[in-house]
């Protein structure tokens, strides 16, 4: 029997390359979209409904995928949302949000998930960080937050589900070229604001590095290859080769070294 994979995010961009990567390799895929009937026309995989944010959602999604399958082999925490912009003058409500998906939603599909995978025996949960959970980005402090937080999560339960034959390990992404730029929140450049120049450059380079990030089918076969593997390692950096040593770097580097570099790259004084 084909293992069957259940993806959050499935429509567009990562999400959706994976799962058709996948489906060519003969997986049963399930992608998940808060408005899958936008995309059913172009989806080569079943879209369920699902808001990450939702419980009842999330739920509901899950129960069809088991009634349907009668097992669930892979959960790739997928689903996120960028946000940028100092993190003085980013709105609370935006803050909260940003946590509540990237956060506190793949957690809530992991408690979904797992008395399924505990009673089969057997399971494992991707969950898509970032590379730019491994270091405070300027005008990108809220993303890097809960991605971190995501990565750190992860390493807890890793160690919680391994008694019950679940494995849990912790995919960071560098930049790829996907529609995440026009997606993300982004806090007003205020005419009135001390950031207003510093962050309208940045801001300017992060969506460059977007526009041309690496190619989503690399992060597609290197899921695959996670999925093959008998022992996952708890974190898999995925992307240019840069931005994987800028990991490496930020390990070895004075703090105030790897920083003033940052500062470097971004043009700031």
């Amino acid at each position: 029997m084909s293992k069957v994979v259940f993806i959050t995010g499935g429509s567009s961009g990562i999400g959706k390359a994976i799962g058709n990567y996948l489906s060519e390799k003969g997986y049963t895929v399930y992608g998940t979209s808060r408005n899958p009937e936008r995309y059913e026309s172009e989806s080569v995989f079943k879209l369920l409904p699902m808001d990450v944010t939702d419980p009842e959602s999330i739920s509901a999604a899950l129960s069809e995928v088991i009634e349907r399958e009668k097992q669930l082999d892979v959960l790739i925490n997928n689903a996120g949302v960028g946000i940028t912009g100092p993190v003085e003058e980013t709105p609370d409500i935006e803050i909260h949000k940003a946590f509540d998906t990237n956060v506190y939603g793949p957690i809530r599909v992991m408690k979904a998930v797992l008395p399924h995978m505990r009673k089969q025996g057997k399971g494992l949960i991707i969950n898509i960080t970032s590379i730019a959970g491994y270091m405070g980005l300027p005008y990108r402090g809220i993303y890097s937050a809960t991605k971190a937080a995501l990565e750190i999560t992860t390493e807890a339960m890793r160690m919680e589900t391994k008694q019950f034959g679940v494995e849990i390990t912790n995919v960071a992404p560098g930049d790829f070229a996907t529609n995440i730029a026009a997606g993300r929140y982004h806090a007003p450049q205020l005419d009135d604001s001390p950031y207003k120049k510093a962050y309208g450059d940045t801001l300017k380079m992060m969506n460059d590095h977007v526009d041309h990030g690496e190619n989503p089918l690399q992060m597609a076969k290197a899921i695959h290859h996670i999925i093959a593997s008998s022992k996952p390692k708890v974190h898999y950096k995925v992307g240019a080769f840069l931005q994987k040593f800028s990991v490496v770097l930020k390990r070895i580097l004075p703090d105030r070294v790897y920083e003033r570099m940052l500062m470097n790259h971004y043009k700031l004084k």
